[in-house]
């Protein structure tokens, strides 16, 4: 082999302590700005649906981690992740470029609030989200225990442009078409998304929609009530901050994993 040959190799660095190097099993493209990955689950690791991992690529002496939530449910051999493309990002700029075979690192631990042990026992769940803020509702809705928990599960989603829906409406159908899970969601998953960039039917963000009314109208349901219903919240900051004040405004708590409540929100990233 030549030195010019060698020279192109990529360098190999050292994975770090307490961290996972698992494989790439399958990448999809939605958008310019959208894709999804899935890759090997690491022998005896345990999370609940909802929560997230920090996640890097062997790239680097010093990887950069960034904060992902598993899109797959607890019970998947492997795990899922949808993400943004970022140009010119630490990470995503190139995680994005990942394919199957590729390595991929994940710490230990995973955390998280999006999860049915910091709400209290309810009717109704709804798991509003922009973006990439769906990824741990895909991962919740895939859980049988949400449809022993919920009578009703309303999933929403807020992007700019049509194609970004594509995710949450494949993840929908596929439920949907699963033999398994069809049986647990039959009856009672609805999703509900809206394009702001475009001249959609339902062209409105979330927020609009439940100050409107229009959502409930949408959905042919009774409004936001903290006596029977519960909510999940992730998205950008913006989004957060006012779909958490229009709860607030209607009087519900907000939980976590040590004092349970009718609301949480995932504050340790935002999309």
């Amino acid at each position: 082999m030549n030195s010019l040959a060698l020279q192109d190799e990529p360098k190999a660095f050292p994975i770090p302590a307490g961290v996972f190097a698992e494989t790439v099993t399958k990448v999809t493209h939605y958008t310019d700005r959208l894709f999804a990955f899935r890759m090997t689950r690491p022998a005896g690791f345990r999370f609940r649906s909802g929560e997230f991992v920090m996640i890097g690529l062997p790239n680097a002496e010093k990887p950069v981690f960034r904060a992902y939530s598993i899109a797959s449910p607890a019970w998947d051999e492997e795990l899922e992740f949808f993400s943004i493309k970022v140009p010119g990002g630490p990470l995503t700029e190139h995680l994005q470029k990942i394919a199957a075979g590729d390595t991929v690192l994940m710490r230990k631990k995973s955390t998280g609030t999006l999860v049915h042990d910091a709400l209290v026992p309810g009717k109704r769940l709804f798991l509003f989200s922009t973006g990439t803020g769906i990824a741990p509702f895909a991962s919740v809705i895939r859980d049988p225990e949400t449809y022993d928990k919920f009578e009703e599960v309303y999933l929403t989603q807020t992007c700019r442009e049509e194609a970004e829906l594509a995710y949450g409406k494949a993840l929908v159908a596929e439920i949907e078409a699963d033999e398994l899970m069809s049986e647990f969601a039959a009856g009672k998953l609805k999703l509900h998304s809206s394009a702001t960039r475009e001249g959609a039917a339902r062209g409105e963000r979330v927020t609009t929609l439940i100050e409107t009314g229009k959502l409930y109208a949408d959905l042919g349901i009774s409004a936001l009530d903290p006596a029977t219903d519960r909510a999940m919240i992730c998205g950008s900051m913006a989004m957060l901050r006012e779909t958490e004040s229009l709860l607030k405004a209607r009087g519900f708590e907000e939980g976590a994993n040590n004092k349970p409540g009718t609301y949480v929100v995932e504050r340790s990233f935002v999309d």
